[in-house]
């Protein structure tokens, strides 16, 4: 049976670029894949690209689309070996049902990549339907500035410094969001001062 697996992680972790390699590795064995990406993510212009340059094409949609309406129909036209979805906590919680049914009544396995918590450190909506429902959840891990596991999302303004209200959903980078340990999420610190850094580290 195929299985719904939901990678997750803090900001910046390389999700899109393990989309990218999983996808490539099935195709490199002739078997064929769907990269689905959400609409809001208007920085790519329906791609996915990583941080470190590698991109592919994605066939992008809307919270009002079905999912599970547009694998059926992709698998029509030719086989699907593996759907692929990136910055998944933009689905809705129905679209997490409807990749629940693309494995479970197309036998199709769907990965999943997506960030588990917003800058006030909640859960999305989203992401939790997905750490309720998926059959694997495999955290991706990454590094805050002191070291530690980065597990938080810290927004933050123009100058560096944390923002700590807004709407939960604001697309950007690395100039809007840094991935830091919990201390440094509830301390508000994006990033260490020199004076603080070891001396090998100047």
């Amino acid at each position: 049976m195929a299985k719904l697996y939901f990678y997750y992680s803090a900001m910046n972790a390389g999700k899109s670029t393990i989309l990218l390699q999983s996808s490539y590795n099935y195709r490199e064995r002739g078997m064929r894949t769907l990269v689905l990406a959400p609409e809001i993510d208007t920085r790519s212009g329906g791609k996915v690209v990583s941080r470190i340059g590698l991109e592919a094409e994605a066939r992008t949609f809307t919270t009002a689309d079905n999912l599970l309406s547009i694998v059926r129909d992709s698998n029509d036209h030719q086989q699907l070996s593996c759907v692929l979805v990136d910055e998944a906590q933009f689905l809705t919680r129905l679209q997490v049902r409807q990749l629940c049914d693309v494995c479970d009544t197309l036998n199709t396995p769907v990965l999943s990549y997506g960030i588990r918590t917003d800058f006030q450190g909640n859960l999305f909506p989203r992401s939790e339907a997905l750490l309720a429902l998926a059959d694997s959840l495999v955290e991706i891990k990454t590094i805050c500035h002191c070291g530690r596991k980065a597990t938080m999302n810290m927004r933050i303004d123009s100058t560096g410094h944390a923002i700590r209200d807004g709407n939960q959903v604001q697309i950007g980078g690395n100039e809007r969001y840094q991935a830091v340990c919990r201390k440094h999420f509830h301390e508000g610190l994006a990033q260490r001062n020199a004076d603080d850094l070891p001396l090998l580290d100047r």
